[in-house]
């Protein structure tokens, strides 16, 4: 792995937030999917992380946002969410753990617009004064990617491109989405082993 990515760890992350600035608004929910190499040497989804986490104190909430992702009520019981500190530590915890198994640096965000889900993380992280495994800026962003190999940037109709299934009655929940958009990162990634032998070089 740290060979196939110059030391980088890559890390599948979707986020649900109550709007779009990572400064003032909620992050609602996070997923986490870690990768490996199988024996193959092809990239596969590893395990799947993920919280519903409270709106941290004085965060905005945007009923547009809230109606897209279908959240009637952040603060319902039966979410059992937890603080931000309280997620970051306990998603960040198997990260941390593949770093050290891989030999890897870091780890590299992949997200379909993985600028979005890396702000909020490292917001909510500077707010809760957790050490972030993730790297400052680089990400893997599955919209540039799936639009050079597909011809596709919008997650569905890439996954579909790519052969493989989409529910859209699942969408928008950070599990599904995570997990979708490791399978699609995997897909496009596993297309090009040639890319291992200039390694050697």
């Amino acid at each position: 792995m740290k060979d196939r990515f110059r030391g980088f760890l890559p890390v599948v992350v979707d986020v649900e937030t109550g709007g779009f600035n990572a400064d003032k608004d909620a992050l609602l929910e996070m997923a986490v999917v870690t990768l490996e190499m199988n024996a193959a040497g092809r990239l596969v989804r590893s395990a799947t992380f993920d919280k519903n986490i409270l709106p941290f104190a004085g965060s905005n909430l945007e009923p547009s946002a809230l109606k897209f992702i279908g959240m009637d009520d952040p603060f319902h019981p039966f979410r059992e969410a937890v603080s931000e500190k309280e997620a970051l530590k306990e998603l960040f915890a198997p990260i941390n753990h593949h770093l050290k198994v891989t030999g890897c640096t870091r780890a590299i965000l992949v997200g379909h617009n993985a600028f979005f889900d890396l702000n909020f993380v490292k917001k909510a992280a500077e707010r809760c004064h957790v050490k972030s495994p993730f790297h400052e800026f680089s990400t893997f962003d599955t919209v540039s990617l799936a639009g050079l190999v597909y011809g596709q940037t919008v997650l569905a109709k890439a996954v579909v491109k790519a052969g493989l299934e989409w529910d859209n009655s699942q969408a928008h929940s950070a599990v599904y989405d995570t997990e979708k958009t490791a399978d699609l990162f995997c897909t496009i990634v596993n297309q090009f082993p040639i890319l291992l032998e200039r390694f050697d070089d």
